[in-house]
C-alpha cells in the first residue's frame, strides 16, 4: 500500500531511545520525534535531567516520554535501560546512539593537555567508553531486541570531524608557543569516525532483520561560542555560519521515518557546506 508523504513522516506511538537524552541535541532529537507522534526515551547519565526534559516534552507535545538515568558503558545498565523501555512501552522501535564526551577547547590556565603529544590515556579510555563503547552497547543489546522483533531503526550521531580532519588554527591563541597552543582533542576525531564504520557494520548484519542502520554528521550548532571562534568558523563554512539548535530535526525525522525507507549505511552531511571546502 502506498503511503503519502504526511503518512511516511508519521512515527505516532513509536519508541525512540536516546542516549545523551538530556544534552543539547538531544533535547532537539527528542522534540523532534515528539512533534511527529513518537514516543521518545531521554537516557542520560543525568538522570534528574533527563527526566525533568522528558516531562517538559510530553506536556508540550502531548505524547508519552520518559527520562532515564543510565551509564551507557555499563552492560547491565543498558539492559536495565532496555527492560525498562519494555515494561513502559512494549515496544522498542529506534535507537538514536547520541551520547558522546565533547572535550571543549575553553579558556582555563593551560591547555596544552589537549594536545595529541600530552593528551591523556584516561581521557582517552573514557572518550572512547561513552562514544564508542556506549554505542557498541546499546546497539548489541537494544539492537538485538530490535532484530528479534524483525523491524527497526539505529540511528548514529556523527559529526563533520568524522569526514574531515579538525581545522586546529581554529583554536589558535595569538603569543602562545606552539607546544602550549589548543587543540580539538584526537579522541573526538576517532570516535566519530568509528561510528561511521559501525553503521556500515550493522546495516548488513540485520539488514535481513529489516532494521536499517543509517549516521548523520551534523556541524557545529551555536551554544555560547567565543566571538573569534565564531567569527574563525564561518569564513570555513560556505553558508557563512554555524547551524542553530533546532536545525538537523528534520534530517533526525526523516532517517527515524518510513520516509528513508530505503536507505541504509548511509552517511547524511550537513555542515553548511564544510566538507566542500
Amino acid at each position: 500500500m502506498t503511503k503519502s508523504v504526511k503518512e511516511k513522516f508519521d512515527l505516532s506511538g513509536r519508541v525512540t531511545i536516546i542516549t545523551g537524552g538530556a544534552g543539547l541535541l538531544g533535547e532537539m532529537h527528542a522534540e523532534a520525534i515528539a512533534e511527529a507522534g513518537g514516543c521518545p526515551v531521554l537516557a542520560d547519565i543525568k538522570g534528574a535531567l533527563a527526566t525533568a526534559k522528558a516531562k517538559k516534552i510530553a506536556k508540550k507535545y502531548g505524547v508519552a516520554s520518559l527520562g532515564i538515568g543510565v551509564d551507557i558503558t555499563s552492560r547491565a545498565e543498558v539492559e536495565r535501560l532496555a527492560a525498562a523501555v519494555l515494561k513502559k512501552f512494549r515496544r522498542i522501535d529506534s535507537l538514536i546512539n547520541n551520547a558522546a564526551n565533547d572535550p571543549k577547547v575553553e579558556a582555563t590556565l593551560d591547555e596544552s593537555w589537549t594536545r595529541f603529544e600530552n593528551f591523556p590515556l584516561k581521557e582517552w579510555n573514557q572518550d572512547i567508553a561513552v562514544g564508542l563503547t556506549g554505542a557498541f552497547l546499546c546497539s548489541q543489546i537494544i539492537g538485538a531486541e530490535m532484530a528479534r522483533r524483525s523491524g527497526g531503526v539505529i540511528l548514529n550521531i556523527c559529526s563533520d570531524l568524522a569526514v574531515v580532519a579538525p581545522d586546529q588554527r581554529l583554536y589558535l591563541k595569538e603569543g602562545l608557543p606552539e607546544e602550549k597552543q589548543p587543540v580539538k582533542p584526537v579522541s573526538y576525531s576517532v570516535v566519530k569516525t568509528a561510528l561511521i564504520g559501525l553503521t556500515r557494520y550493522l546495516a548488513t548484519y540485520w539488514a535481513d532483520k529489516n532494521i536499517r542502520v543509517n549516521c548523520i554528521s551534523p556541524g557545529g550548532v551555536y551554544n555560547g561560542q567565543p566571538e573569534e571562534f565564531l567569527r574563525r568558523i564561518a569564513f570555513r563554512i560556505p553558508m557563512g555560519r554555524m547551524a542553530q539548535v533546532d536545525e538537523y530535526k528534520g534530517a533526525i525525522l526523516f532517517l527515524l521515518s518510513d520516509a528513508s525507507s530505503y536507505m541504509t549505511g548511509a552517511n547524511l552531511i550537513i555542515d553548511g557546506g564544510r566538507t566542500c571546502w
